[in-house]
């Protein structure tokens, strides 16, 4: 596998392009893999390739930051994970990234420019308590310094005692949040706290940035705006291997003309190259250390929150298909469920299956499997196996397939267990 240097190429060579950026062209060395064949150093290898891992609270499977994770390194401990970002030196920090997310503590500088410009890159109910409660900020401020790391449950408890309370915010984003939960997160997009750990309810624990970061990211000096811009498409662009700026901007959510203006400093310096990609229809750009590889057999399940799917227009170019969260969606107009996650095979997206860890019951939970235009036959097989692996990761003793959808009764039988009621 070497350097790309043709400028144009198809849409299968794209796709492996991509695949390649984001280690997910190679099968995994996962099997009869034990977790504790996964070191620290595979995870800190994965992280620096990906550049971030997005958080969310969702727990139907498994939290948003941990599957990435698994689909390229296979069955790991999850708390080499706490291990990064919970414990001195820090490895691995929060931030507003793609959304919320873990970046490695030298990217977190980089995303200074976004504290700078809280105002107006923050939400109303975060950045609105600056003004409607100054006192109150300062006083959370005076309790991190005093007390940290703090939940915001505990900082809600003290400014109840000290008669500073008030009832939660009604307007939007943050709608659920009380007064002591808006003022820290007001003062954890502007940099002063960050979150030192989550406790086992996921809570962030805060404290102050200066006691989190490690001490050489903390010495190194500000990055300007337009560096950190620059920067941030470019981990994207790397990221990515191939893609529009669309794709490259979106990784970090970056705004506004500054973006365009990096891509064309980084093509002008040779990070960047325009590429034709036959049947993409737009500028592409391929990233200077992309590789393409003669073939992809990878395999993985990927999380709605996969880097790989962030950005769902590139997703449905590359891989043809349509793929959106439908948590949010109406249980009766939903398609395909409401944790889907789509099924990697070689270079096509084969299926999407929606899943559920069954804590109680100990079950891995497959309440609709659904085929995508590339299954071929062997796709239940793969999928089955897939599976059973995954559930072996998550504690699950057993996997059990439902029957919604038109794979389900192929990889039904390849699995072995069936969730139906019975008829008659």
């Amino acid at each position: 596998m070497g350097p790309v240097k043709t400028e144009s190429m198809s849409l299968a060579q794209a796709r492996r392009v991509a695949l390649a950026a984001q280690g997910l062209h190679t099968p995994r060395p996962d099997a009869g893999a034990s977790p504790r064949q996964v070191t620290l150093r595979h995870v800190q290898r994965t992280v620096d390739r990906l550049g971030l891992l997005q958080i969310d609270s969702v727990n139907v499977l498994a939290r948003a930051h941990l599957v990435p994770l698994y689909s390229r390194l296979g069955p790991y401990d999850v708390s080499l994970l706490d291990r990064a970002a919970g414990r001195s030196p820090r490895r691995l920090v929060e931030y507003w990234a793609h959304v919320a997310s873990y970046v490695p503590p030298e990217t977190y500088r980089l995303l200074e420019w976004r504290q700078r410009a809280y105002r107006t890159e923050a939400w109303g109910a975060i950045s609105g308590v600056e003004a409607s409660h100054s006192a109150v900020v300062t006083r959370v401020r005076e309790i991190v310094a005093e007390r940290g790391p703090v939940t915001a449950s505990e900082v809600h408890a003290i400014l109840g005692d000290q008669g500073m309370g008030e009832s939660r915010s009604t307007t939007e984003w943050g709608w659920n949040w009380s007064l002591a939960k808006r003022a820290l997160e007001l003062l954890f997009f502007t940099g002063e706290i960050t979150a030192a750990r989550r406790n086992a309810a996921f809570e962030r624990c805060y404290d102050l940035t200066e006691r989190v970061l490690p001490p050489a990211v903390l010495a190194a000096p500000a990055v300007s705006d337009a560096d950190a811009v620059r920067r941030l498409l470019e981990i994207g662009a790397r990221a990515h291997g191939i893609g529009t700026l669309r794709c490259f901007q979106d990784y970090f959510r970056l705004k506004g003309p500054a973006p365009r203006r990096a891509l064309a400093e980084l093509v002008e310096d040779g990070v960047l190259r325009p590429v034709e990609v036959r049947g993409w229809g737009e500028t592409t750009y391929l990233h200077r250390d992309a590789a393409l590889p003669r073939h992809a057999r990878g395999r993985a399940l990927l999380s709605p929150f996969d880097p790989l799917v962030f950005e769902r227009t590139r997703l449905e170019r590359l891989f043809g298909t349509h793929y959106r969260i439908e948590i949010y969606v109406p249980a009766a107009q939903r398609v395909h469920g409401y944790y889907v996650l789509p099924f990697l095979q070689g270079d096509r997206i084969t299926a999407k299956v929606d899943l559920k860890a069954d804590r109680r019951a100990g079950l891995l939970r497959v309440l609709s499997a659904h085929r995508e235009e590339h299954a071929d036959a062997d796709t239940a097989a793969a999928l089955a196996a897939e599976l059973r692996l995954m559930a072996t990761w998550l504690g699950m003793a057993d996997v059990v397939v439902g029957p919604a959808g038109d794979l389900a009764p192929a990889l039904a039988a390849e699995v072995g267990r069936v969730d139906v009621p019975a008829v008659g």
